[in-house]
This record gives C-alpha cells, sequence and structure tokens, in this order.
C-alpha cells in the first residue's frame, strides 16, 4: 500500500474518531434515536411524490435544531477538583472523589461527569512506521485499510478507562462530591488535565456540556502476579561493607556501634565533631559491618518495539518479586539499564516495596545500549550478593553467557524467561534454573511448582 493512501487513511481515522468521541459526549440515547431516524428519513423521504417521509423528516430536524440550541445554553459553569489517591496498579479499579462547586445562583440537575483523557490518537508517523503485531497474518484488505492497526495503535496509547459519575443535583453556591471509578490501562504517570461536565437540555436530547479545568496526576504501578513464598537460591549470608546502610548507596555508614579515638586512615566523615570539642582530641563513630542476605533482581530492558507485550510481562513479573522479597528479611536490588546502569535497593529499614513498583513504572526498554552494560553491572554486583533472580525477554547467547558468569562466580540464580505461547522454551544453561513464562499464563507460570 501507498504513504499517500495510508495517510489519507489516517486523516479520515481521525475525523471518524473525533466524531465519535463527540457524539458520545454531546447526545444522549433518546438524541441518538432522533438522528437514526433523520438519516432513516433523509433516505426514504428523496422522492417526495411516493412517500411523506419528508415530513417527518422536516419535524425531527426541527426537534433536533432546537434541543441542540437548547443544550448550548444548557451548559453547566462549575468548578472541579479531584481527591485521587497517590498510586494505582494496573487493571485494578481504583476509586476516587470529584468534588464539584457552582459558582452561580442556578440550580443543576442531572450532571454527568465525565474524565478528559489524553488523545489516544497516533500520530502521522506513528502510523506509518508501526505495525500491528501479526498483521502479516491478516486478509490482504485488513492490510489494505489498516484499520486493526489503526485500532492497536489506539488501544496502546490509552492510558486508563472509566471515570465517570453522576450527580442528581447542585444546588446554588453549593458543593457536592461524587464517587469515580477508573482503570488504568498501562504503567507509569497519568496526567489528569479537565473533566467535561455536562447537562441534560429541555427535551433531553442533547446534553450541553462544558469542560472544567482539573489538573491531577496518579502514578501507576505495573501489575502484580501472585508469587508463591519460595526457597530463594542462596541464603547464605555474605559480608556487606559497610553494613546495611550501604545497601541504600549513600556511602560505607553502617550501623553505629561506639565512639573511639581517631586512628590514621579513619575517613572524616566519621568525626564526631560534639565529642571532640569536649574531649579536645579527635573523636570517630565506629560502625559495623554486617553479615547478611541480599539478592539481586535483575531485569531485562533489551527488548524490540515489536516485543513490547513481552517487556511489559517482564516488568510486571520483577514487580511481583520487587513486591513480596523485601518481607523475606533480606536486602533486595533492582538492577537494570536505561539510560544509564541503575541499582535500586530496598528491605531491612531501606526503601519500602512500593518506591521499587514505582521505580518500576517509569521503566522503559532500552534500546541503545548493548545487552552486555546489563552484564556488567550484574558482574560487578556479583560479589555482594547471596543469589540473584533474573527477568529475561529473551534467550540467547548474551543472556546465556551472563547466568552462567553468575553461576561461575558462586552465585545461585533463578531465571524466568518471558515469551509469547507457541515460542520454544530455553534449555537449561548449567547449574542455573530455567522456567520459561508464556504471556497470557503469567500467574499459572509462577505459580506452578
Amino acid at each position: 500500500m501507498s504513504a499517500r493512501f495510508l495517510r489519507r487513511q489516517h486523516r479520515n481515522y481521525r475525523l471518524f474518531f473525533a466524531a465519535d468521541a463527540w457524539i458520545r459526549a454531546h447526545v444522549a440515547p433518546p438524541g441518538a434515536m432522533v438522528l437514526a431516524g433523520l438519516l432513516v428519513t433523509a433516505v426514504l423521504g428523496v422522492d417526495t411524490n411516493i412517500t411523506l417521509s419528508h415530513q417527518v423528516f422536516a419535524l425531527l430536524l426541527l426537534l433536533a435544531a432546537a434541543s441542540a440550541l437548547a443544550a448550548w445554553g444548557a451548559r453547566p459553569r462549575v468548578e472541579v477538583t479531584r481527591l485521587l489517591p497517590r498510586h494505582a496498579t494496573v487493571g485494578v479499579p481504583v476509586r476516587y472523589r470529584i468534588e464539584v462547586r457552582n459558582p452561580s445562583h442556578r440550580p443543576w440537575a442531572d450532571l454527568t461527569l465525565a474524565e478528559r483523557w489524553p488523545d489516544p490518537r497516533p500520530s502521522l508517523q506513528e502510523f506509518l512506521r508501526r505495525r500491528e503485531p501479526g498483521e502479516e497474518k491478516r486478509n490482504w484488505v485488513d492490510r489494505f485499510y489498516a484499520f486493526h492497526r489503526w485500532m492497536w495503535l489506539v488501544e496502546r496509547r490509552r492510558r486508563a478507562e472509566g471515570g465517570g459519575a453522576r450527580i442528581e443535583r447542585l444546588p446554588p453556591r453549593g458543593r457536592v462530591e461524587a464517587d469515580a471509578t477508573m482503570t488504568p490501562l498501562r504503567r507509569g504517570v497519568v496526567m489528569l488535565a479537565s473533566v467535561a461536565v455536562g447537562a441534560p437540555d429541555l427535551f433531553g436530547l442533547f446534553r450541553g456540556v462544558r469542560t472544567a479545568a482539573a489538573p491531577g496526576r496518579i502514578l501507576v504501578l505495573p501489575r502484580r502476579y501472585p508469587v508463591p513464598r519460595i526457597d530463594l537460591p542462596g541464603r547464605s549470608a555474605r559480608y556487606q561493607p559497610g553494613g546495611v546502610a550501604l545497601a541504600s548507596s549513600v556511602g560505607e555508614s553502617g550501623e553505629f556501634v561506639a565512639l573511639r579515638d581517631y586512628r590514621p586512615g579513619d575517613p572524616p566523615r566519621h568525626i564526631h565533631w560534639r565529642s571532640w570539642a569536649r574531649a579536645g582530641r579527635p573523636i570517630v563513630k565506629e560502625f559495623q559491618n554486617e553479615f547478611f542476605v541480599r539478592h539481586a533482581l535483575v531485569l531485562d530492558t533489551f527488548a524490540p518495539d515489536d516485543r513490547e507485550d513481552v517487556f511489559e510481562e517482564a516488568v510486571s513479573v520483577a514487580a511481583s518479586f520487587a513486591f513480596s522479597l523485601p518481607e523475606q528479611d533480606s536486602l533486595l536490588d533492582l538492577l537494570f539499564v536505561g539510560p544509564q546502569a541503575y541499582c535500586f535497593t530496598a528491605g531491612r529499614g531501606l526503601a519500602h516495596a512500593e518506591q521499587m513498583l514505582a521505580v518500576l513504572a517509569a521503566v522503559a526498554p532500552c534500546e541503545d545500549t548493548p545487552f552486555e552494560t546489563l552484564a556488567r553491572l550484574v558482574a560487578t554486583h556479583a560479589a555482594k550478593v547471596s543469589g540473584a533472580i533474573c527477568v529475561l525477554t529473551a534467550w540467547d547467547e548474551p543472556r546465556r553467557r551472563m547466568v552462567e558468569s553468575l553461576t561461575a562466580l558462586g552465585v545461585p540464580s533463578r531465571v524466568y524467561v518471558i515469551g509469547r505461547a507457541g515460542e520454544r522454551p530455553p534449555a537449561a544453561a548449567g547449574d542455573a534454573s530455567i522456567r520459561h513464562l508464556e504471556c497470557g499464563r503469567i500467574a499459572e507460570g509462577l505459580a506452578a511448582p
């Protein structure tokens, strides 16, 4: 198909999408019946000598025009404020409050509230460049008109759905709260800009809609699956220079034990200045190094565009472990590569699992960095960890070498390779335990013994 034809299709789809959204927002169910009657009578009443449908058409047209004018004057002037929770989770409905205030002396009845979600329509470049997974298997008509590609792009750009509410009566100078429910569809930050407030016209055919500014944001955490309590690899404790506090990446400042005299080689930042002032000689704080269990959660972010579903499931699996493992009295280092290599630690009084989930909510696929960057990051942390859980988006030679290097360094690993249904599961490599998880059946795969 030509790029010129696809540009025309993109323009048509954008117009149809906007028209459909406008009709859903402004036309009530009785109004939809009137519009359908207009269309039918317009077709049947072409020849006025055969049928009297043109008279019905004129009556319906007059009624629709009067209702539309009445709806324009019925647009409510209100102020809207949302009371949003801090976090939500993909696929889990979340309830929140919408507060509506009427600054005028006019009462309003039967108000409808609808969230104005960000425009999900793809750009022209995205429509031309991206292809729906499995598009090559569709018939030539579907490939030619690219409608399924359009719908797929629209769905993947939608951040949430729902968010509607109704208010039976809003008194003059009054304030009313309504309950709304939204279902997040994508992880990350959902930006909310405004709420569409509609009021019915005199005939009940159309709704007068006015957009009220109500900026807000909510962080959507990744989907989580139930993770059974498992015997984690490498339960033996390892020496951690600087103790637990080192795991928070703020320097070697472990558990405080006592004060003592300064010895050559002590870090100047350990000097206890108040004690030095009282004793007249340098006094430093002494810290205790600790041995404790520490695991690495390795997330493979090296997934191409056509495996976005695999990457999202990998993030969900990593989030499931990140949420459950810190409860097992061990440290957990989340290792992944984005614009740079990252290591975030949770457990034993450091960052909470919720903070690690917030980090995972913002993880994006890595396209410009070789996989060896992650392998080097893992090798650097291998001496500190007791075991590793690797969540991979594929199984190839670089990933196999990374897992084998962990085994060679004495770090037992549990490997989860995310794949699509029908893909061949990877074979075991060395002593590592490798499990293949299929998209759409992740929960079953994690629960399997």
